[in-house]
């Protein structure tokens, strides 16, 4: 177990060593916002704006449907929502609020 012992620990003291050892090429401060900002062509490699194909795409993303809506309503009234987990949103829902 010694004999590991010994070569475990100078093992560990070079990789700390080689690892901290400082950087002469890397600066010491915080980094400018010059080295931070990328170009526009290279920004758009990786970063893709989703298209919407249609206006019922655009409409269904801005507005929600009255069931949603409801959902919504039952979900942020807890004991509402802990009885729809239990009984099924509907009754939970007819039951706090009433009709739908």
């Amino acid at each position: 177990m010694r004999s590991l012992l010994a070569p475990l620990i100078l093992a560990l003291a070079l990789a700390v060593l080689c690892c901290c050892e400082e950087d002469s090429k890397a600066p010491s401060g915080p980094p400018s916002a010059d080295s931070i900002k990328i170009k526009r062509e290279v920004a758009n490699a990786f970063m893709r704006r989703q298209k919407r194909s249609s206006m019922y795409e655009w409409y269904f993303e801005y507005y929600k449907s009255p069931m949603e809506q409801m959902r919504e309503r039952c979900e942020n009234y807890l004991p509402c929502g802990v009885l729809s987990e239990q009984i099924g949103f509907p009754m939970a829902y007819n039951r706090y609020f009433g009709r739908y």
